[in-house]
């Protein structure tokens, strides 16, 4: 029996992209999600303004939760721009 070759690919044979297009879409990933955080704060202070004395202890949740977020992403962002500068 004659052994049928091969044709061998590169193990990779997709477009591998550069650090700084990684980091690119990354940022456009991440800047939704601080965008979601301002979202959350407004209406937290929607619902501090609308009702202030029955709704500011809601609004505030809202804005606290939304300065969490807006915080968390925040670290991601630096985390990932430090792993890519020192790189």
């Amino acid at each position: 029996m004659a052994k049928v070759k091969r044709k061998v690919r590169p193990k990779s044979s997709k477009k591998q992209l550069s650090r700084q297009e990684e980091f690119d879409i990354m940022k456009l990933v991440l800047d939704k999600f601080l965008w979601f955080g301002f979202a959350i704060m407004a209406y937290g202070l929607f619902l501090t303004l609308q009702d202030p004395y029955q709704g500011f202890n809601l609004g505030m949740k809202f804005i606290v939760s939304g300065a969490i977020i807006l915080l968390l992403f925040m670290v991601l962002i630096v985390k990932e721009y430090e792993f890519i500068v020192n790189k």
